[in-house]
């Protein structure tokens, strides 16, 4: 099963990837990353074991200084869980009681409703009770199922529909990358995300490989933002990785060519101001995809250079994208240790600060332009600049969509949407069915934005 963290801005806009086995197999452990909206918002893609088997052994190792024949590893739980289960042996009743876990273990009840674990169990008791003699019946019983949850997030997949999501890898090349400790408590990088048929995945790479180098360049130390940058360039060009199959496997370097899907969501230009004394950079973020971050580094930058005195962030009507690429703008505009936000849910996994690392990339006075489509991703980073007083909203409240939704790949194509958490601003405040109120409705003078921030700034730190 592949897992998908994303954030849907709306419930019936059509869809344009850890896993869940029978009762017999491990349950590995879920993850975290980071979320997506277009209507929905993906940021981890989690291959299915049962649908990529690990086959380092048919992959002739190659020299390198990260491995040695003489060094103790082991396979990991979830590894030994891959091999298991064979696509072609899934059941009807398999493929309902996975979704029925995936709920069990992750769903977080963002209504009045009160989920009770108990009414789930009877309802599995009910629904596995009797044979599900087609695929298109499991369906139909997973549809019904999660419909009862009363969340209009959380809902069935098709095949067709789960395919659909190439255009927020963030690599370029199919896969996703994601920290993970070491027994040494080291960090590596680790392919936790694989897109079938994908560019890497038809070049070799694995789930669970541990990637070593870009291009020649050690990643050791590096966020898996950082190396996910590194995979991205122009399409149809290449890109070298080094890797590690499994924890035991040989390293082998491996050519992809790149794919990318994703068009740039950036539009930007500059606008004179007071009888053309000053310049204003205009940038406008159409959505979070794979290539917003990027894009708006490189705009930012010319802005500058061009003599932009203040900037306007245009975030109206967009319903989201990547959560994550969402965060990595957000942390441009704030000073180190500043908090971007806080994520809540059921499993302890999914609560977590998020903060910025580095100095901001402009400290210029910012508007944001908001709207009451200015959903999830949009309203995490119009949080993050208005709580830390970095800018101040212009417009209309926003759409109110702070929920976490996972969409996990099932056995047989098909997938689940499942709100496994939420979001909450640096002030602590819950976006969820808020939204977010402006500072101004109209468009103010750019002195009184600066009188504004400079205000914020002396009442956040008195």
């Amino acid at each position: 099963m592949r897992v998908v963290l994303c954030n849907s801005a709306s419930p019936l806009t059509p869809i344009p990837k850890p896993p869940t086995f029978p009762a017999t197999l491990n349950w590995p452990h879920k993850t975290l990353v980071g979320a997506l909206t277009g209507a929905l918002s993906f940021s981890l893609l989690i291959s299915s074991p049962s649908s990529i088997a690990l086959d380092s052994a048919s992959v002739p190792p190659s020299p390198s200084s990260h491995s040695s024949a003489t060094d103790y590893c082991r396979q990991d739980d979830d590894t030994e869980a891959m091999s298991e289960t064979a696509p072609e042996l899934v059941t009807n009743e398999a493929i309902v009681e996975e979704a029925w876990n995936i709920v069990n273990d992750s769903f977080l009840d963002s209504s009045r409703r009160r989920w009770s674990s108990d009414i789930w169990k009877q309802k599995k008791e009910d629904i596995l009770g009797t044979s599900i003699q087609t695929r298109s019946k499991a369906h139909d019983i997973i549809r019904r199922m999660l419909a009862s949850l009363g969340d209009p997030y959380t809902r069935f997949l098709s095949p067709a529909e789960f395919s659909k999501m190439a255009r927020y890898d963030m690599t370029g090349i199919g896969i996703n990358i994601r920290e993970v400790q070491d027994d040494n408590g080291g960090v590596k990088l680790k392919v936790l995300g694989l897109i079938l048929d994908g560019p890497a995945h038809a070049a070799g790479v694995r789930q669970g490989d541990e990637i070593l180098s870009v291009n020649g360049m050690d990643v050791t130390g590096k966020s898996a933002f950082e190396a996910s940058s590194l995979l991205q360039g122009p399409n149809e060009t290449f890109v070298t990785l080094e890797v590690k199959h499994g924890n035991c496997g040989p390293v082998q370097s491996i050519e992809v060519q790149r794919q990318l899907v994703a068009r740039t969501p950036v539009f930007y230009r500059l606008e004179k101001i007071e009888n053309g004394a000053a310049s204003v950079g205009y940038m406008r973020l159409k959505e979070f995809n794979a290539l917003a971050r990027k894009d708006l580094v490189i705009a930012m930058k010319r802005l500058q250079d061009m003599g932009a005195k203040y900037f306007i962030l245009d975030l109206r009507d967009n319903l989201g994208g990547l959560v994550q690429a969402g965060i990595e703008i957000a942390k441009l505009f704030l000073n180190e240790g500043e908090t971007v936000t806080y994520t809540v849910g059921r499993d302890p996994q999914y609560e977590k600060t998020i903060t910025a690392e580095t100095a901001p990339l402009i400290t210029a006075p910012l508007i944001v332009l908001v709207n009451n489509k200015t959903a999830s991703a949009s309203e995490i980073v119009s949080a993050a600049l208005h709580d830390n007083c970095r800018a101040v909203l212009v417009g209309q409240r926003t759409f109110g969509k702070g929920l976490i939704q996972s969409v996990f790949e099932l056995l047989d194509g098909s997938g689940v949407v499942v709100t496994i958490g939420k979001y909450v601003t640096p002030n602590h405040m819950d976006i969820n069915k808020n939204g977010i109120e402006p500072d101004f409705r109209e468009f103010p003078a750019w002195s009184e934005v600066t009188q504004h921030l400079a205000q914020c700034n002396t009442l956040r730190q008195g």
